[in-house]
């Protein structure tokens, strides 16, 4: 049995599993954050401290060549990661916090679908960051 769902897709793919690979898996897999690589090797180094920063980029991005996870820009100036999902979401970025909130609304995906198909296209994905700061009550 496996340690988590990101080492489970891995072997699915024929991946080499490797005990590193195997805690940068499960650090991913248990994040409920959208961490950095910087973050991923402090949660990864701190689990198995023989764990070098280079063997953490290259791990995030043989996982992410492999579509197991999948790298987000929130205009911070860092890549992100998050384990890639068969269910579309999109995401609400606090610029005051940094806090990540995923959402999926019927609404704004049928908007889109219809704006593809105004200009001719047919919509086979997208992604949507919205960047925003929290309402003040007067």
């Amino acid at each position: 049995m496996t340690d988590s769902r990101i080492e489970e897709m891995c072997i699915e793919k024929g991946m080499k599993m490797t005990g590193q690979r195997r805690v940068i898996a499960k650090v991913l897999s248990e994040a409920t954050d959208h961490p950095d690589v910087e973050e991923v090797y402090n949660r990864s180094s701190a689990i198995d401290t023989h764990i070098s920063i280079a063997t953490v980029y290259r791990t995030v991005r043989l996982f992410e060549e492999a579509g197991i996870i999948e790298r987000l820009d929130f205009g911070d100036g860092r890549a992100r990661y998050e384990e890639a999902s068969e269910t579309h979401h999109d995401h609400l970025i606090d610029v005051q916090s940094g806090k990540i909130i995923e959402f999926h609304d019927d609404d704004i995906e049928a908007l889109q679908r219809k704006i593809a198909e105004k200009y001719g296209f047919k919509l086979v994905d997208h992604r949507m960051e919205l960047f925003g700061v929290p309402l003040k009550d007067d």
